[in-house]
């Protein structure tokens, strides 16, 4: 289950991106998709549209619509669990819904992002960070 901080390192070419290629290339052979909320996607692409502009975002949406990844919708159930989360934690909102869906799937979270680090160990991480 991938969060957007996994999803930029990835993209950015950083040295945690190397495991979330790794993971994605796993998942494509195994014709398997990694869970991504749908408010991390949009995460992922205001960073980008931030950071290097609106075109470099198209290319990222496109990048993403070619990976096994399985985007997720927010929907009433989930958005209800990201809020509790959110009102019981010190998180941004974006990554009470990457908790709430790993939690929801059962799935370890995939990321760097040490605001994750206050629900373990209720929240099971892959940690690529440092």
């Amino acid at each position: 289950m991938l969060d957007a901080w996994a999803v930029i390192a990835y993209l950015r070419g950083e040295a945690a991106g190397e495991v979330v290629r790794d993971l994605l290339a796993g998942a494509r052979e195994a014709g398997a998709a990694l869970p991504l909320s749908v408010v991390n996607w949009g995460e992922v692409v205001y960073v980008t549209m931030r950071a290097r502009g609106r075109e470099e975002a198209v290319r990222v949406v496109a990048a993403l619509d070619g990976l096994p990844v399985a985007v997720v919708d927010a929907d009433r159930d989930l958005t209800s669990r990201a809020a509790v989360l959110k009102a019981e934690h010190r998180l941004s909102y974006a990554d009470a819904f990457a908790a709430a869906l790993a939690l929801a799937l059962d799935l370890p979270l995939l990321t760097g992002d040490p605001e994750f680090r206050a629900l373990e160990p209720e929240l099971k991480l892959h940690w690529i960070g440092e």
